[in-house]
């Protein structure tokens, strides 16, 4: 398209500005995107500034959760255009609900951040790896330089030839924390480069391993491991699943393991990322996490009285209740509609969502209904 003015969107200062030069630019209204904006730009963190994209906000649940920070019921706000999710997830909180609730629980692997160094060679690779073991307190000192908040937990060092890759592992509290990892880090790098002989070539090597799929993040974790389980009674499942333990079973046997392993997958499950991103988004969390947060595995056992035991598993969860976009005001509603302060609790809200939205597929796909379901309430 060629445009009819050399005037650039950073050279106007205000949302309306931009709206309208792109309006008059482009020849076309953008009023609804101007609409939904509600904060100040002061306090949006994105640049050239022009209005909103909206997303349909729905509420699954209750579903009563006991886990290890939190118990009780609680609401999952998801935010998402696809028809039928909202209502699959509140279908899996029904059952779960009527078979005595779920059990969560998290934990802290941290907030990762991975240079990398070229050195002269292998020797000299050792001996850098001996020295950030044996220099581990003077680096977390230089981490606690620059925020009170951010605590270093782990270093791990990967040497391949020339090159030095040290994956820093930070507690970074309530906040999900990549910027202050990167910024812990560059002061890291700088401490590291005065004391030894090295040169840094990037401050993000992908040894992190950040907004990517990875086997790494799948085995050693990232951010927040959780997990939840539940044990859905057979009349549950029979009455408001429409289905049978064993086909459940069945269905996840050949879906979420064999059919995910013949296929390379790093995702044993149903649609982990499906429940995520929709949460994610109406929470304000980095939507590229999505990609971390669809890992993970599924596992389905038939008890010896025929309840289904049901369980999730995600290593790989970065997740915040402050900073980034939970500061916006219709996100931060969200959180509040859910009722927590504290990034643990919200991570295990996650997982019982997730095992809800995961429970509620598998038996739709064992029923044979999902694209009945699609064509009345996805279309």
């Amino acid at each position: 398209m060629k445009h009819k003015t050399h005037l650039k969107l950073t050279d106007l200062k205000r949302v309306n500005q931009r709206k309208e030069f792109l309006e008059k630019e482009l020849a076309i209204n953008l009023k609804d995107i101007a609409s939904v904006l509600i904060d100040d730009e002061k306090d949006v963190h994105c640049e050239n500034l022009i209005g909103a994209i909206s997303l349909p906000l729905g509420v699954a649940g209750p579903i009563n959760i006991q886990g290890k920070y939190i118990n009780g019921d609680y609401f999952l706000p998801l935010a998402t255009s696809e028809g039928a999710l909202v209502a699959s997830v509140n279908r899996g909180c029904k059952v779960v609900n009527q078979s005595g609730g779920v059990l969560t629980n998290v934990e802290q692997v941290g907030t990762s951040r991975a240079p990398v160094f070229e050195t002269s060679g292998i020797r000299q690779g050792l001996i850098i790896k001996k020295w950030l073991h044996e220099n581990f307190h003077e680096i977390k000192k230089v981490t606690k330089s620059t925020s009170s908040h951010l605590e270093l937990l782990d270093i791990k060092v990967q040497i391949i030839g020339v090159y030095v890759f040290v994956r820093f592992l930070f507690d970074s509290e309530d906040a999900m924390g990549m910027n202050m990892v990167t910024i812990a880090t560059e002061k890291i790098i700088e401490f590291i480069n005065k004391q030894t002989d090295t040169v840094n070539l990037s401050i993000a090597g992908n040894y992190e391993v950040d907004k990517k799929p990875a086997w790494l993040n799948m085995i050693s974790g990232r951010g927040k491991r959780i997990w939840a389980e539940s044990i859905i009674k057979n009349t549950q499942i029979i009455d408001t699943l429409k289905t049978t333990p064993q086909k459940i079973f069945d269905v996840w046997l050949a879906k979420c393991m064999i059919g995910s392993a013949i296929s390379g997958s790093l995702g044993f499950n149903s649609h982990f990322a499906n429940i995520v991103a929709a949460f994610y988004a109406a929470t304000g969390q980095d939507l590229a996490h999505t990609v971390e947060g669809s890992l993970g595995v599924t596992t389905t056992k038939i008890l010896s009285n025929q309840d289904l035991y049901f369980s999730v598993y995600l290593p790989d969860i970065m997740i915040g209740t402050i900073g980034g976009g939970t500061r916006l005001k219709t996100q931060a509603e969200a959180i509040n509609i859910i009722g927590v302060k504290k990034s643990y609790e919200l991570a295990e809200v996650l997982a019982a969502a997730v095992l809800a939205g995961e429970l509620s597929l598998l038996a739709s796909l064992a029923e044979g209904s999902l694209a009945k379901a699609h064509s009345k309430l996805g279309r």
